[in-house]
């Protein structure tokens, strides 16, 4: 800063924050899970699952858009989780040669817990700031993202 005064150190100023910040936040989620006993792979199919709502069932493809892996991660995750009971696969109703993925009574109990868990472990983290605070944060971090989302 002061030995490069030609250097605008704001965007480090902020990033660097959020870097700081992110690694508590992979520190809680772990924790979370791990109370949970769900892997974060877990959690992002069976949230995706529990997110569908009512009767929690998704293709594999949509699976694969919201969870962003390869259909060959796809498949394999799915397997494990029909293996520990939290989904099954059915045949589709409306398409006899494909399958959907459904949440099972266990993977919703499951994704429940873990989501109570993770939203008290994230309030924790934003406790120093108001309610206020915390929508013009999200507002913001809302406003970065969207380039990089598209």
């Amino acid at each position: 800063m002061r030995q490069r005064p030609d250097l605008d150190f704001s965007p480090l100023e902020v990033l660097s924050r959020v870097a700081r910040l992110s690694r508590h936040l992979d520190i809680a989620r772990k924790e979370a899970f791990r109370r949970s006993d769900i892997e974060s792979w877990e959690w992002d199919v069976l949230s995706a699952l529990r997110r569908a709502g009512e009767p929690y069932q998704l293709s594999p493809k949509q699976l694969l858009q919201q969870t962003l892996v390869s259909s060959g991660t796809m498949t394999n995750r799915i397997d494990r989780l029909v293996a520990r009971r939290f989904v099954r696969r059915e045949a589709d109703p409306g398409d006899g040669r494909s399958i959907l993925v459904t949440l099972t009574d266990d993977g919703r109990v499951r994704v429940d817990a873990a989501i109570t868990r993770l939203v008290d472990a994230e309030a924790l983290l934003l406790e120093s700031l108001s309610r206020g605070d915390r929508e013009r944060l999200a507002t913001l971090l809302r406003k970065l993202s969207m380039g990089f989302d598209a």
